[in-house]
């Protein structure tokens, strides 16, 4: 039988300024019709410059190098010669990347776009009901931002099958999205790969997706495969160290809560406890590192001028103008909230897109004003955001040491401070951060996204605020990234007195890092549940609902 996809000794470097970076090394597989095959690794492993070889997408690159070829379908390509792709790319081998948004064209609408594709609106229907998009004839003439980011995902997992391509390849095409959406695209996918027959070859760091959806799975790190086996094998009976790694930073609704999550790194204790000893117990940095170590060996620091109170939302409503240039009509997006958070407690905001969580959290920054209901927050200046995209929320033309001590001025405590002391603070908060003083002078394009997530936590603590509100801050990273800055959060509270509203769609996550969870389903509060009895205590329909929708 021919094989869907065969990669043989693929090898490839990335020539920059003089320097040779060496992304992929010596990898091989292959891949029959209809078999799912995992691409497992953290950012940086060399996944998705595989997939990118596997597009043809490398031939564009003029400083790449490569050796080793690739075979689809029986044609025999080379990965850096464009020869052969263009009967190849886009017709035997598609994709669905992970942000639709950046792969549909915004000014055209859904059915034009796709009738290029399909030949007629006809089959463009049929297509979109396939994918079970309800009322098809509408999505056809609306634009991609005029819908849902579950919606969006279908429409490309149409346009990638219409082709019906011997290999389709999902890169992350699962990562942004709620964990009820994502159950349901990874039936979708697992249903037309049956269907059609179609090889997949799944790009992910998320290990739950990998055992769910893949037959095999081959773990990437430093641009080698280090393990391949059955997916039952790699995550019962992982035999490398790195794949023992990896399933150590996984996050499950069993995780122990009272311990750092994953293979906690030492330096973040270290920092803490070399520059806050006051607030730990003398051995607890041995306790960490012997892995003994809990949250209760942090003393909890309360703040002398606590009021009890950092946030509090009573019967809050929150509409949102509509209907065009005249705003004559409103949509309802939060319908009578009402919660608070205290003095050095965490708070985690859960539930899908579209239910009203992010708007809350710009409710408590100050950025959106309630339209009926009241909100009461400590002074503006004590409230600090750390948001999902931290690439986005740092300004890049700006050195770390720069973004800090803009934040640092900021404050009528800073403003005070000689430039020696403020030298110091800064220092201080990157310690804090278990980041090297070398990053000082990085921007923040030249730093990795968990090394950016962290610095937006040392800014939002340079000045420690009254409360924290966290937008997904680990949606988009790696495992083993995510538990470093939940262990750094859960540190950074106890040792500062840091109050938290945690906002997430992981409900994992949410039990790790708070003291209860709050599920909201459109815009209405509708359970509050201990985070250590969340299994247990969830009642509502819709938190339930949840639960099923978490990977084992």
């Amino acid at each position: 039988m021919t094989s869907a996809a065969r990669v043989a000794d693929l090898s490839i470097t990335y020539l920059s300024a003089g320097t040779a970076v060496h992304a992929v090394d010596g990898v091989s597989f292959s891949l029959a019709p209809g078999q799912c095959l995992g691409l497992v690794g953290e950012s940086g492993s060399g996944k998705s410059t595989v997939g990118s070889a596997l597009q043809g997408l490398l031939t564009r690159e003029p400083h790449v190098r490569a050796s080793g070829t690739i075979d689809i379908g029986g044609t025999r390509l080379d990965p850096v010669d464009d020869r052969g792709w263009g009967r190849v790319r886009g017709h035997q081998v598609t994709t669905v990347f992970q942000d639709p948004m950046a792969s549909l064209d915004p000014l055209m609408t859904i059915g034009r776009m796709m009738d290029r594709v399909t030949g007629s609106r006809e089959e463009t229907i049929r297509w979109l009901q396939e994918v079970e998009i309800r009322k098809p004839e509408a999505v056809a003439v609306s634009y991609p931002h005029q819908l849902s980011g579950g919606m969006r995902q279908r429409v490309m997992i149409a346009l990638a099958l219409s082709r019906r391509p011997s290999v389709l390849i999902a890169d992350e095409a699962t990562t942004a999205l709620d964990v009820g959406v994502q159950a349901q695209i990874l039936t979708l996918l697992h249903r037309e790969r049956e269907r059609l027959g179609c090889a997949v070859i799944f790009i992910t760091h998320d290990l739950g997706v990998a055992s769910a959806m893949c037959d095999d799975v081959a773990v990437m790190h430093q641009g080698r495969i280090v393990e391949k086996n059955t997916a039952t094998t790699v995550f019962t009976a992982p035999a490398h160290p790195y794949t023992r790694r990896l399933m150590a930073s996984r996050i499950t609704l069993t995780t122990d809560r009272a311990r750092p999550v994953g293979e906690p790194e030492s330096t973040v204790i270290a920092s803490i406890t070399e520059n806050m000893s006051q607030a730990t117990s003398p051995d607890v940095a041995s306790r960490w590192e012997s892995g003994a170590f809990t949250w209760g060996d942090l003393t909890p620091t309360r703040r002398t001028d606590s009021t009890g109170t950092v946030l509090q939302l009573a019967d809050v409503t929150k509409s949102f103008p509509t209907g065009g240039i005249f705003k004559r009509q409103h949509t309802d997006v939060l319908h009578g909230v009402s919660f608070h958070v205290t003095d050095n407690e965490s708070v985690a905001l859960v539930g899908e897109s579209g239910s009203g969580k992010s708007t809350i959290l710009r409710i408590a920054a100050g950025l959106e004003t309630v339209s009926s209901g009241t909100i009461t927050t400590v002074d503006p200046a004590h409230i600090q955001v750390i948001f999902q995209d931290a690439g986005s929320s740092l300004t890049p033309w700006m050195t770390v040491r720069q973004l800090l001590t803009e934040r640092l001025r900021n404050t009528p405590d800073g403003r005070s401070l000689t430039a020696g002391q403020t030298t110091v603070r800064i220092e201080t908060a990157l310690e804090r951060v278990a980041l090297p003083l070398s990053a000082l002078d990085c921007r923040p394009g030249q730093l990795s996204g968990g090394q950016r997530q962290r610095v937006a936590i040392a800014r939002a603590v340079v000045v420690p605020p009254r409360i924290l509100l966290c937008d997904e801050p680990t949606s988009a990273l790696d495992v083993s990234v995510a538990c470093t800055v939940l262990n750094l959060l859960n540190v950074l509270r106890h040792t500062l007195g840091i109050s938290i509203l945690f906002v997430t769609h992981d409900l994992a996550a949410a039990r790790i890092i708070s003291d209860r969870v709050l599920v909201i389903e459109n815009g209405r509060i509708v359970e509050t549940v201990a985070s250590g009895e969340l299994q247990e205590a969830m009642t509502s329909p819709y938190g339930k609902g949840l639960l099923d929708a978490v990977l084992a």
